[in-house]
């Protein structure tokens, strides 16, 4: 009769889960961003700048440093959905980024070298959205819950 070890099942709070859906998201935007066709105007994407005429899906205006953003948030989101804690905070830090980013991309003249990021009317609008998503979701999964509960 041999007996088989087991790997420990791991369960993942909504919190955790929330976490790593935005991260895994976010990885895929960044990945689509380099993928011409997925991304209109591909030839026209610089490295940062205004300038940058490149848009994923035809709406959001990216450019390499954009791209590389939304991949060093989907990373971020995956690493720190480990714990309860660490997700609860990717959420709300991150909900709270992408609010400063929004309120930058309503004052910023769009044709100035302060929208270096590049962003246009569409991502300003959805930095608004994904700003208010990711705190609601940080603070609604764990209203009521201790965060400091870890999944191994």
């Amino acid at each position: 009769m041999s007996t088989h070890a087991r790997a420990p099942h791991t369960t993942r709070t909504p919190v955790q889960q929330a976490a790593l859906i935005v991260g895994a998201v976010f990885l895929l935007v960044g990945v689509l961003g380099f993928v011409p066709g997925i991304t209109t105007h591909y030839g026209t994407m610089e490295f940062a700048a205004h300038h940058s005429e490149a848009k994923l899906l035809g709406i959001f205006q990216v450019s390499v440093l954009h791209n590389l953003v939304h991949l060093a948030f989907g990373v971020a989101g995956l690493a720190l959905s480990r714990t309860a804690s660490q997700a609860r905070l990717y959420l709300l830090a991150g909900g709270a980024i992408y609010l400063v980013l929004w309120l930058y991309g309503m004052v910023i003249d769009r044709d100035s070298a302060a929208n270096f990021v590049p962003i246009n009317t569409a991502d300003n609008w959805l930095h608004f959205l994904l700003g208010l998503g990711m705190i609601a979701l940080g603070a609604l999964l764990t209203r009521g819950r201790s965060t400091t509960r870890a999944a191994v």
